[in-house]
C-alpha cells in the first residue's frame, strides 16, 4: 500500500502551488502550514536544493473529528501536501494518504474519518 496520492503536471512549480491550494480549498481544506525547504535549506545549511514546498492542510470539521475518535491523532495533523519540481517543466503535487498513515491506531471510527479525509484528497490529486 502505498502512503500517497501523486500526480504530474505540466506547469511551473509556482503554478501547481496556486492550483494546489485552489483544488484543496475546493474540498474544503485550508493551509495552516506552509514550508518552503529550498529557501530553509539554504538559510539554514546553505544547500541548493530545488523548488519543493510542503503545504499543511486542514479540513476543521474533519480534524475536529478524528480529536474527538483520538486525541493523539494530532501527532498525524495536518495532512501534508508536497509540490516538487522534478524538472523539464513538470512539478508532481503528493498528498499524503491518511489511511496507511493511520495504520498503526486500532480505532475503528478513526479509521472511517480517515477514509473520508482520504477521498478528499485522492479527489484533489485526480482533479489537478
Amino acid at each position: 500500500m502505498s502512503y500517497y496520492f501523486s500526480k504530474t503536471l505540466s506547469v511551473g512549480f509556482d503554478e501547481a502551488v496556486r492550483r494546489s491550494i485552489e483544488g484543496l480549498k475546493q474540498e474544503g481544506f485550508g493551509i495552516i502550514t506552509e514550508i518552503d525547504l529550498k529557501e530553509t535549506f539554504k538559510k539554514k545549511i546553505n544547500v541548493d536544493f530545488r523548488n519543493y514546498r510542503i503545504l499543511g492542510a486542514c479540513n476543521p470539521m474533519l480534524a475536529h473529528e478524528a480529536l474527538k475518535l483520538e486525541d493523539k491523532v494530532g501527532t498525524m495533523l495536518p495532512c501534508n501536501v508536497v509540490v516538487q519540481d522534478v524538472g523539464g517543466g513538470r512539478t508532481e503535487v503528493a498528498a499524503i494518504d491518511p489511511v496507511a498513515s493511520m495504520q498503526a491506531i486500532d480505532n475503528a471510527g478513526l479509521k472511517r474519518a480517515a477514509e473520508q479525509v482520504g477521498a478528499k484528497l485522492k479527489k484533489f490529486i485526480e482533479t489537478l
